[in-house]
């Protein structure tokens, strides 16, 4: 019988953009920067109403795995680099099995900031 399962939190941010090539841009910037462990990238049809009109858009949706401790500078990362005046920033905590998370840590590194005169 299998033994109990083993799951540990990954943190899922979800964003969207207009083109494939932004959408490639954030996450392959966010995974070379070690933000992220990967990016997926998928296209979707987006409703939505923007300065009082109705619209459709084919938007690139982009989803983040990373770990939860890395949501602040992934999110800054984002932040800084979207296309958007205002974009879609989501986040959510996923269970992952033990050893996917593993590979999730084992690809994202946080660059430990020291205050002012430290170190």
């Amino acid at each position: 019988m299998q033994d109990a399962l083993s799951l540990s939190p990954v943190a899922v941010v979800t964003t969207t953009v207009a083109t494939q090539a932004q959408a490639d841009h954030l996450a392959q910037g966010a995974v070379t920067g070690l933000l992220a462990a990967c990016g997926q990238v998928e296209p979707i049809t987006s409703h939505y109403v923007w300065q009082a009109q109705l619209e459709q858009s084919a938007e690139w949706r982009v989803v983040l795995k990373t770990l939860p401790q890395a949501v602040a500078p992934l999110w800054a990362w984002l932040q800084a680099h979207h296309p958007y005046e205002v974009p879609q920033l989501l986040l959510r905590t996923e269970y992952a099995d033990s050893a996917y998370a593993a590979w999730v840590a084992a690809q994202v590194h946080l660059q430990l900031q020291l205050p002012d005169g430290a170190g």
